[in-house]
């Protein structure tokens, strides 16, 4: 039987960047890791293992994140800036953090779906945590990379 702390060491630094992905913001990614990780323990006793246990964590954390938007949503919040050029030009940006602000722009699915694909879960593991189909998966996985690959362009070609 595996322990919490080898599910977390093994899954945290994946769920972090997940959360990251949607998020943008490091702080709030860092909670929703532990939010995550403290649904993990709570529910690990019941896990049947009816699923993979990546897909069961991958799935808390997406439903936490899903919470977060929503609450934020809620509240006043800053825009990102139309610029992004300005922004990713400034010393302190990498091309990563230019990349999850990318991210952050799309669509709650596509968040959901990209992250999971940069972490690597197989496509048939990402239709389990988001409800699609494998095929509908991998349409919208191009067409998201397709969406990230013209902004980043448009932002390094201008």
């Amino acid at each position: 039987m595996t322990t919490f702390e080898e599910i977390y060491n093994r899954y945290a630094p994946q769920i972090f960047r997940v959360c990251l992905g949607y998020t943008n913001d490091a702080d709030q990614a860092r909670d929703l890791v532990q939010e995550t990780f403290i649904s993990v323990w709570k529910g690990l006793p019941g896990f049947k293992g009816k699923s993979q246990i990546s897909t069961w964590i991958f799935r808390i954390a997406t439903n936490h994140c899903l919470r977060a938007l929503e609450v934020s949503k809620r509240m006043p919040g800053a825009e990102l800036p139309a610029n992004l050029t300005e922004i990713y030009d400034e010393p302190q940006e990498d091309k990563l953090n230019f990349l999850y602000r990318c991210i952050a722009e799309l669509e709650e699915t596509d968040r959901i779906i990209i992250s999971l694909e940069l972490e690597g879960l197989p496509q048939t593991e990402i239709a389990a945590v988001v409800g699609l189909s494998n095929g509908n998966v991998r349409v919208k996985i191009h067409r998201i990379k397709e969406k990230l690959a013209q902004k980043i362009k448009s932002v390094w070609t201008d």
